[in-house]
């Protein structure tokens, strides 16, 4: 018995008409952009072996992949991020390359989180990667690349800056469990300030636990860096607070007055093979963020190249939930003409067709075995023409 056959799986749904447009006019437009930067496009498999995900840091758990297996008997999984396939490209058929590779995708990857509510675990995502230089100006060139995505939306948007760094610094000084710092790592990136103070309680008190308890509640201006100066442990930790203010300032310059900037020490994301600045993009009327990003100079490592990257993600189907919400749809193309052929003159009727669209027009092939049926089409279609073939000429009505 048959009982879904007629639904789509849980964290998926199909995208109609102008639903399809919204989404290619996005990618279209982040493409074009990207490709203005000199980036290059890669296409990673759909298909990827378990242990492009399963390295020593584990960055995915397995319970968040959909896995499978070949031929073989080897375990596959569906993509669920593309950063860490590129990786593996770069660490072998690119190995021997030019550095710096600016390099972009547009593809969807696939992830199950079972506790979300209208979770989606198909998502399209266009981004880039740009691998081999650890200068400011790399980070910097991919927050303004991050900015102008956000400003081709056409709405507001902000940005938030933070230095993973911090937290790894912090965290690394306790004596737990990895499992207890993922924890604290859950509650800080949900403000849980609760159950975070009660975690870290539990751990006796001293200016790493204070800093910690801290670290969700800094966020702001430029302020939060003399707050969170004044709790820092040590120097370490103020050299990494000065890199990160260097960069907010440049940001900041960088929106000008097209979108708001604020800092978030409590930007600790799950994909933790970040290792310095982390950035997140938002749009008006949409509270999770629509572009996600980081420094990550240790991931490519794990694949046994040893070079430092930078990049960011556009949740495509997330931008295209806000410019649906928000009206700022794109023209849905017209219909100019449709084009009848009376019995004998099929091919005449394709011709002529082919003929209208070398002239730019949209034209359509009447499927129909009578002209009044193909008119009463026309005008409930709100099609303007009806050319009508039944000789070598044809005849055109309005």
């Amino acid at each position: 018995m048959k009982n879904y056959d007629l639904i789509t799986p849980e964290g998926t749904k199909d995208y109609l008409f102008g639903e399809c447009i919204v989404i290619r006019d996005i990618e279209n437009t982040l493409v074009r952009l990207f490709k203005s930067h000199g980036y290059s496009e890669m296409i990673t498999p759909g298909l990827e072996f378990y242990d492009v995900f399963n390295l020593n840091s584990r960055y995915f758990p397995q319970e968040n992949l959909y896995k499978l297996t070949d031929s073989k008997g080897r375990l596959l999984v569906m993509r669920p991020d593309t950063t860490m396939p590129i990786a593996r490209v770069v660490s072998t058929r690119l190995r021997d390359a030019m550095l710096p590779l600016k390099l972009f995708y547009n593809q969807t990857v696939y992830r199950t989180e079972p506790a979300l509510k209208g979770r989606s675990d198909e998502i399209v995502q266009t981004g880039i990667e740009l691998i081999g230089s650890q200068l400011k100006m790399a980070d910097l060139e991919v927050i303004s690349t991050a900015v102008e995505s956000l400003k081709s939306f056409g709405m507001e948007f902000s940005l938030e800056i933070g230095h993973i760094g911090i937290f790894k610094e912090l965290v690394d000084r306790l004596e737990v469990s990895d499992k207890t710092k993922e924890k604290i790592r859950m509650l800080i990136e949900t403000k849980n300030f609760p159950a975070l103070n009660d975690l870290l309680d539990s751990l006796g008190n001293s200016s790493v636990t204070n800093a910690l308890k801290s670290l969700p509640a800094l966020f702001g201006g430029e302020e939060v860096f003399e707050k969170a100066e004044e709790i820092m442990p040590d120097e370490n930790i103020k050299r990494l607070l000065d890199e990160l203010r260097e960069i907010y300032c440049d940001a900041a310059e960088i929106c000008g007055n097209d979108g708001e900037i604020t800092i978030d020490l409590g930007l600790v994301n799950k994909t933790d093979y970040y290792t310095g600045i982390i950035i997140k993009g938002y749009l008006q009327g949409h509270g999770e963020e629509v572009i996600s990003g980081g420094r990550y100079d240790k991931l490519i490592s794990e694949f046994g190249y040893d070079i430092p990257a930078v990049g960011f993600a556009v949740n495509i189907n997330a931008v295209a939930k806000v410019i649906e919400k928000n009206g700022i749809l794109p023209v849905m193309p017209k219909t100019d003409a449709v084009v009848y052929a009376e019995e004998g003159f099929e091919v005449s009727a394709l011709k002529s067709a082919q003929e209208l669209r070398e002239q730019g027009l949209v034209v359509e092939i009447a499927l129909f075995d009578d002209l009044e049926t193909v008119r009463s089409y026309a005008k409930e279609k709100k099609i303007p023409k009806v050319v009508v073939i039944n000789s070598d000429d044809r005849e055109a009505e309005e």
